[in-house]
C-alpha cells in the first residue's frame, strides 16, 4: 500500500466534520471521492497533504509522496506558462517539463504570461505541474473545473499514465473521468454528527505582530 489511513477524524477549522474514516490506495490504483458539497472532500484532501492536522486516526505514507492539487491554480502570474513548470521543476529537482507542456498542449502557450490565460488554460498550466513534482500519489480536489471536454479527456489521459507508471491518485470530482479500475469512497457516512466542535489551536497563546 503506498497510502494507509486509518480511523481517522478530521476538522474544517474548528467544526469537525468527518470521523472514524479508514482506507488504503495501491499503487496503480485511483480512488475517486463521492460526496455532496461541503461533506468534507477537500478537508480530507488537504489533512492527508498534511495542509490540516487531524484530531484523530493515522495516515501513513512515504515522506514527501503526495502532490496536492487545490481548487486555486496557484500560478505565479507575471510569469510566463514554460517559466512556471520551469520554476516548479527545480522546486521538485525535475529537469525536463516537456512532458508537462505536450500532454496539456501548451506549447502555443509557453511564451505566454499565466496572468493573460482563460480560465480552462490556466486549469491546464495548473494540472501540468504535476508531471514536474516526480510524487508518485496525486491527490486533486476538483481537477476539471474550467475543463471543456477536450481537455477533460487530457487529464484522463494524464492520469491513466501516472496509473500506469505505478503512480496513485485520490480525486474528488462528480463526474466520470473514465478511469478504468478506479475505486469510489461515498464519504457521507463518515461525516460527523453530534460530535463537539474541536478546535485545533486551543490552548495556543495568541498571535503578536512579533510572530509574523
Amino acid at each position: 500500500m503506498v497510502l494507509t489511513v486509518t480511523n481517522l477524524a478530521c476538522a474544517r477549522g474548528p467544526a469537525q466534520v468527518l470521523a472514524g474514516l479508514s482506507f488504503s490506495l495501491k499503487a496503480g490504483e485511483a480512488l475517486i471521492l463521492r460526496g455532496p458539497n461541503g461533506s468534507g472532500k477537500t478537508t480530507l484532501l488537504r489533512t492527508l497533504a498534511g495542509l490540516t492536522p487531524p484530531i484523530t486516526g493515522t495516515i501513513t505514507h512515504a515522506e514527501g509522496a503526495i502532490a496536492y492539487g487545490a481548487h486555486a491554480d496557484g500560478l505565479k502570474t507575471q510569469l510566463t506558462v514554460a517559466e512556471n513548470l520551469t520554476f516548479w521543476a527545480n522546486i521538485f529537482g525535475v529537469r525536463d517539463i516537456s512532458a508537462a507542456i505536450t500532454t496539456f498542449a501548451l506549447a502555443p502557450l509557453a511564451d505566454r504570461p499565466a496572468g493573460e490565460l482563460s480560465a480552462g488554460q490556466k486549469r491546464r498550466l495548473s494540472l501540468a505541474r504535476l508531471l514536474v513534482t516526480g510524487r508518485p500519489i496525486w491527490a486533486l480536489d476538483e481537477p476539471t473545473v474550467s475543463l471543456d471536454t477536450e481537455n477533460t479527456a487530457r487529464f484522463a489521459v494524464a492520469v491513466n499514465a501516472h496509473l500506469a507508471q505505478g503512480g496513485s491518485a485520490i480525486i474528488a470530482t462528480h463526474i466520470d473521468l473514465g478511469l478504468p479500475g478506479a475505486r469510489s469512497l461515498e464519504i457521507t457516512p463518515f461525516i460527523a454528527k453530534g460530535m463537539p466542535a474541536h478546535d485545533p489551536f486551543a490552548g495556543a497563546e495568541p498571535f503578536s505582530g512579533a510572530d509574523l
